[in-house]
């Protein structure tokens, strides 16, 4: 059982950009077309991801798979950063689709706006910007440095 929920210490990089790709084209799709509902299969990946990796989320299974066959030779970063920028995002999807439900639109727009921006970061640019908030908070002592050794070494995140 604890396999099932134990997230990598490493990651691959091109997998957790994949990963970003689809979450920015899921995020305009859902502001292009109306369908905010998307905020639920998004908020319900975020939440698997934080949980298990890839395990129990489909489109964390979809990226490696896709990363190993067109992508090349896998580069690996710290998995703790990434664990924390997808928890950011579980934590912004899932806000969005309380208030979803709850009949705001506003907040469920704005949302979608962030996950576009910083999803299209991700996957474009390769800036993870929950991965440099990680960072920062392990620099202020707020996040110990055992929590990711790799981190604390100067590897990027």
């Amino acid at each position: 059982m604890n396999e099932l929920f134990a997230f990598p210490n490493l990651v691959n990089e091109k997998a957790a950009r994949t990963v970003a790709a689809v979450v920015a084209l899921m995020s305009v799709l859902a502001l292009a077309s109306g369908w905010l509902w998307l905020l639920y299969p998004l908020a319900l990946g975020f939440l698997a991801r934080v949980a298990a990796g890839p395990t129990l989320s489909p489109l964390g299974r979809f990226a490696i798979w896709f990363a190993r066959r067109r992508l090349g030779r896998p580069r690996y970063v710290s998995g703790p950063p990434k664990r924390f920028a997808q928890g950011i995002g579980a934590a912004c999807t899932l806000t969005g689709a309380v208030a979803l439900a709850a009949g705001s639109q506003a907040v469920p727009v704005a949302v979608l706006v962030l996950m576009t921006t910083f999803a299209t970061l991700g996957s474009v640019f390769g800036f993870c910007a929950g991965c440099a908030a990680f960072a920062g908070l392990m620099r202020l002592g707020v996040v110990p440095q055992r929590v990711c050794v790799e981190c604390a070494r100067g590897a990027r995140p």
